[in-house]
């Protein structure tokens, strides 16, 4: 009891110190893609940023993929809506959260640079789509659910209805160079909720 004691004490203080280089490391990367763009984003730049050592970060990431997916994961990450009784109602939670999220400065261009570098990450792009998986699960589990109660046809295409949901926003902010705002998180959630909808 005693040992074990002495190596959680021991263990106790390493805790914040990780959280605490993890989020200087993924804001720093946030920082400088706000500031100067993906180009500027390498590791050297970030290390200085944060103020950490550069082995510190490759204990973590071990490459840059890996950092840019976490900094993005960090600002648009999964999401945990709890049943409501209703999808639309759910839906409009995603949206809405989702919303927030890519209103925070410097996300746009942090997107942009997770989609532009999952184009040309070769063999890296299962990265890019295990986290795009990760960011829609939620969308998903809502239609699934929604069917199950009965309130979501039975017959919808569930992928192609998260990817509609989850490129609107998304195509709102990189391609058109717009903020996503409440009036399209409005329209959104109506014409999806109509297209998806079971018959009464």
């Amino acid at each position: 009891m005693a040992d074990e004691q002495a190596r959680t004490a021991r263990r106790g203080p390493g805790r914040p110190r990780e959280e605490r280089v993890t989020r200087a490391v993924l804001d720093a990367v946030v920082e400088l893609v706000t500031e100067n763009g993906m180009s500027a984003l390498t590791m050297d730049a970030v290390a200085g940023r944060a103020g950490v050592s550069k082995p510190a970060m490759y204990r973590r990431w071990a490459t840059k993929q890996d950092l840019v997916i976490a900094a993005a994961e960090s600002r648009i990450g999964p999401l945990d809506v709890p049943d409501m009784g209703d999808f639309r109602a759910e839906l409009r939670a995603v949206l809405a959260a989702r919303m927030e999220a890519y209103r925070q400065p410097g996300i746009n261009r942090l997107l942009a640079g997770v989609i532009g570098a999952a184009s040309e990450s070769g063999a890296g792009r299962d990265a890019y789509r295990d986290y795009t998986a990760r960011v829609m699960s939620e969308t998903r589990h809502l239609l699934e659910r929604g069917v199950a109660r009965g309130d979501v046809r039975a017959d919808v295409d569930v992928p192609a209805a998260a990817t509609l949901v989850a490129a609107s926003l998304a195509f709102r902010m990189v391609g058109e160079q717009q903020l996503p705002d409440e009036e399209l998180v409005d329209s959104v959630v109506d014409l999806i909720s109509r297209a998806v909808a079971a018959l009464p």
